[in-house]
């Protein structure tokens, strides 16, 4: 099992990456991690709605050229299937069970995913509707990737 972690813009203080590197560890136990970084598009903050789109696209086709054939995508985005532990660790089961090996979660810019990534995503996942930094949610993200294996695994997870 593979999973790989696409995250749009980098990790910049060092508690951050240090707290990525222990999910990592822990979650090696049951899968391989990747976590690729792509460059965030550079944009003034005001930006009229066409440069909005033209900044999601940039970094959209940056997202889907790497992810890999018959990768199953997780697009996190706002509008996903909001899902309890259990239910993500129930979803990711029957992926797996359904021979997906390679799962790719993708974390967009600022902005959010282009309409192509949402489009190319095989599910999409929100974690509700409160806005989170990019460093913080990938965090939130691995913790949540491990709970769900400890789930699959019956093991206990309560701290």
């Amino acid at each position: 099992m593979t999973i790989r972690i696409l995250c749009i813009g980098k990790l910049k203080e060092r508690f951050y990456a240090d707290a990525v590197t222990e999910f990592v560890k822990r979650l090696s136990r049951y899968a391989a991690v990747e976590i690729v970084e792509l460059a965030d598009e550079r944009a003034p903050e005001q930006l009229s709605p066409a440069q909005r789109e033209q900044v999601k696209s940039a970094e959209g086709r940056r997202m889907l050229a790497r992810i890999g054939e018959g990768e199953f995508l997780v697009a996190l985005d706002q509008r996903g299937a909001e899902l309890s532990s259990e239910q993500l660790a129930a979803h990711m089961q029957s992926w797996m069970g359904a021979g997906k090996s390679r799962i790719a979660f993708a974390i967009g810019g600022s902005l959010g995913h282009s309409a192509e990534v949402l489009a190319r995503a095989d599910f999409r996942l929100s974690f509700g509707r409160p806005t989170f930094s990019h460093q913080i949610f990938r965090i939130m993200l691995l913790e949540q990737v491990y709970r769900a294996f400890k789930i699959m695994n019956g093991e206990p997870y309560h701290k």
